[in-house]
């Protein structure tokens, strides 16, 4: 990247690129069912999840008034947590689901089910030094504000773009849009990293960016 300028603005992904999934997104399901009397295997709960999650609609609620965005963002993974233990055969052994997704829900909004991949503060602190905007733009929810305090990265963030707030999700080039209209800044002068080909990649070539794909290991 020696002969690309420095550009004024670097945007990152979240979840896949600044911190991943500590074990697996089945393992703390079935660790949290238990808690409720449930006993599920992680690696069919994990499954389940991903073909609920791929065939979940876009998280973007265009033309929504803000004030009811956490309340949809809500609804939209009760549907596909509903669907993950339906698809294991086990939501009808819940007593009370709406009880134990409450937790679920609340326990990802925390740092406990995330590990933040230890070459991105360096990254990040890096580029401070040398005077880049740092802005984070995600298909993630509103709970990623909370998470990216409590991992630590926020002060190093100038803007947050979230697909549910934007009212567009990525690859689509509305919501690269609107995070380089927070750093009022061309396309041009723009970076995006991301773990996505189609999202994050081919997304921000496509808005104008500068696309960056960065591999992260499945498990961690």
């Amino acid at each position: 990247m020696a002969n690309i300028p420095q550009p004024q603005v670097i945007f990152l992904d979240a979840v896949g690129t600044l911190f991943g999934v500590k074990g697996s997104v089945g393992a703390i399901y079935a660790d949290l069912a238990q808690h409720h009397g449930i006993e599920a295997d992680p690696a069919t709960l994990n499954q389940a999840f991903f073909r609920a999650f791929k065939a979940a609609p876009e998280m973007a609620f265009p033309g929504s008034d803000l004030a009811t965005v956490p309340e949809q963002e809500y609804r939209w993974w009760r549907v596909i947590a509903q669907q993950t233990f339906s698809s294991a055969g086990l939501l009808d052994r819940f007593v009370d689901f709406d009880s134990f997704f409450a937790d679920l829900y609340a326990h990802f909004a925390t740092a406990a089910p995330w590990v933040l991949y230890p070459d991105v503060p360096p990254a990040l602190e890096r580029w401070r030094r040398r005077g880049i905007a740092l802005g984070v733009i995600s298909n993630f929810d509103t709970r990623l504000y909370q998470v990216l305090e409590e991992l630590n990265l926020a002060t190093f963030l100038s803007s947050v773009t979230l697909s549910s707030e934007a009212g567009a999700a990525k690859p689509d080039p509305l919501i690269f849009a609107t995070a380089l209209q927070k750093h009022r800044c061309d396309a041009s002068q723009a970076w995006h990293v991301g773990d996505s080909k189609i999202d994050d990649l081919e997304g921000a070539k496509a808005a104008g960016l500068h696309g960056i794909l960065i591999r992260r290991p499945i498990d961690q």
